[in-house]
């Protein structure tokens, strides 16, 4: 399982892919599928083995030139290639490192193990990888979403199996739970990035008088003291922020929280009337919807990407178009049932769920 070199496994905080691996795990070993992790030195996941090459995650390496980090990601494969050239054990290669994963595995020979390579991210970022690969009978690809891979390069999607819904642990036995009380705000979770669209949530709060709370990291920085003290910044995502989405964050009718852990960002988003996704880009996997529903709060949202697989319109969300419903959409999302998004997450976006999904899709692999 190669969760890449970025982050510890699970993440202190916010960290997509590491959540996700730290969500399959588990659940793959209750199946008596030996994992061997390949992250870095202080992820604490309890696994059968941990690789690593680095001792801390190299997230923050992110920020310097190419020239100078262009060398992380190489190092923590060259790991996963030794393994796999020393060792007979290994059956499949269960990958999550982006378009360096993919193109590092196909490389090897055909008595390499197959590889299973999941897709977490939008599929046109790397036109000249996906629209010309060739995994040779021996590396596969899954999906997030349906829609992600309908999305895919022509020659990507040639190499699909399949696709695998998000899960989280908070889904286990969410039907059981009481529903949550709720309070007056709406929250948007996630990194502050254009592609969220955080700057139409702030200002639609403001237009139209709903208290709206952005919980999120900005580029690498998880709190406004980290933000100030970084300065001036070339980061793409800090310069979004500072100047379409900071003009609006006031404290009282936008506030920006930065990082939030669990259990207070499990506290913040279960009181919230509903969680808002004015998304500017295709979301592939939206693991903040299936928490948000596995915490009784409905979603409403922009119908892009892979929210109508994951929304159930006018009963756990409501979903449009057009910018300007949304906020009406959030008035009527306040009278939904939160028990029904409760019930819904338990049924379809539960860890074991996914688990038995993949396995199914290693199957597929391994026969090929």
């Amino acid at each position: 399982m190669n969760a890449g070199p970025w982050l510890s496994v699970p993440p202190g905080g916010y960290g997509g892919i590491e959540n996700i691996v730290a969500t399959l795990v588990p659940p793959l070993r209750d199946l008596g599928v030996e994992v061997v992790l390949v992250s870095v030195g202080d992820s604490t996941l309890e696994v059968d083995e941990l690789l690593s090459v680095f001792p801390v995650g190299q997230f923050r390496q992110l920020q310097r030139p190419y020239n100078q980090v262009n060398g992380v990601v190489p190092a923590h494969q060259h790991a996963v290639v030794r393994a796999l050239r020393e060792r007979s054990d290994i059956d499949l290669v269960h990958d999550h490192v982006e378009a360096a994963g993919l193109a590092t595995l196909a490389a090897l020979g055909r008595h390499d193990p197959p590889v299973l390579h999941t897709l977490h991210w939008d599929l046109h970022k790397h036109p000249e990888l996906y629209g010309t690969f060739d995994g040779g009978g021996r590396v596969w690809v899954n999906g997030v979403s349906a829609d992600q891979i309908a999305r895919a390069p022509e020659a990507l999607r040639a190499h699909a199996v399949g696709h695998v819904h998000l899960a989280t642990p908070l889904a286990e036995g969410a039907h059981l739970r009481r529903p949550p009380e709720k309070g007056g705000h709406v929250v948007i979770l996630g990194r502050i990035t254009p592609g969220k669209g955080q700057d139409l949530g702030v200002r639609l709060a403001h237009q139209h008088g709903f208290d709206l709370i952005l919980a999120g990291p900005v580029g690498p920085y998880h709190s406004a003291a980290d933000l100030a003290a970084a300065g001036s910044t070339d980061n793409p995502d800090v310069a979004y922020f500072r100047e379409k989405v900071e003009p609006y964050v006031d404290g009282w009718r936008v506030r920006w929280l930065g990082t939030v852990r669990p259990p207070a960002r499990d506290d913040l988003v279960a009181s919230a009337r509903a969680v808002l996704a004015p998304l500017r880009w295709a979301e592939p996997g939206g693991t903040f919807v299936v928490e948000a529903l596995a915490l009784g709060t409905p979603v409403v949202g922009l119908a892009r990407g892979c929210l109508p697989e994951l929304v159930d319109h006018g009963r756990t969300g409501y979903l449009t178009e057009v910018d300007d419903e949304l906020p009406d959409l959030l008035e009527a999302a306040a009278k939904l049932d939160p028990a029904e998004s409760m019930r819904d997450a338990a049924a379809r976006f539960t860890p074991a769920l996914m688990a038995s999904r993949y396995v199914e899709l290693y199957r597929q692999v391994l026969a090929s």
